[in-house]
């Protein structure tokens, strides 16, 4: 019997349907998105809203264990600006969805900026692929701004979506990639 490949390590044999099923789960989930993209973007909105609540009650457990009253008070106040941000997340979900595509934009334009500047610090292959990413990523940012509030409707659910149908679509990929080793290797 042959070994399969070790890339599909991560995949135990067994497992392989139920990372088609999930793959093609991100995939529709990724075209509903698409498709829906205010729906994604609340959505989207509430789930953050809901970490930062978490985040915040991590923040008061770790207050309560800590010894010194400095670190006490540090916690207890970053744990209710937690609690703070995420309920208004939660309560107002389309002011923050308004909220989180300009903070969208303004990521993606200091992510650009930045791999522009990492493009001239590379040396060998790949630095005009950066720096072209970083180009799209500006001029993704820009026509976010440029039209804020309006991309509300439809840049984070949009964006969400493509990532969902992108992740989906390389991990049927790679499933079926390792499914035709295991069947090989047999």
């Amino acid at each position: 019997m042959i070994a399969a490949p070790a890339a599909c390590s991560s995949i135990p044999r067994k497992s392989i349907g139920w990372s088609i099923t999930l793959s093609v789960l991100l995939i529709l989930a990724g075209i509903a998105a698409i498709l829906l993209p205010p729906i994604m973007g609340l959505g989207v909105t509430l789930y953050i809203g809901w970490l930062l609540i978490l985040s915040g009650i991590a923040h008061f457990i770790f207050a309560w264990k800590s010894h010194s009253a400095g670190a006490v008070l540090w916690e207890v106040l970053v744990g209710l600006v937690y609690l703070v941000a995420g309920g208004y997340l939660i309560l107002h979900p389309l002011a923050g969805l308004l909220s989180l595509t300009l903070f969208l934009a303004i990521y993606l334009l200091i992510e650009g900026i930045f791999e522009i500047a990492l493009s001239f610090q590379i040396t060998r292959n790949g630095r005009g692929w950066l720096a072209f990413e970083g180009i799209i990523t500006i001029i993704l940012a820009v026509m976010i701004w440029r039209t804020w509030p309006f991309s509300t409707i439809w840049a984070i659910g949009t964006l969400v979506g493509i990532s969902m149908l992108f992740s989906g679509f390389s991990r049927l990929m790679f499933s079926l990639a390792c499914r035709r080793a295991f069947a090989s290797a047999v």
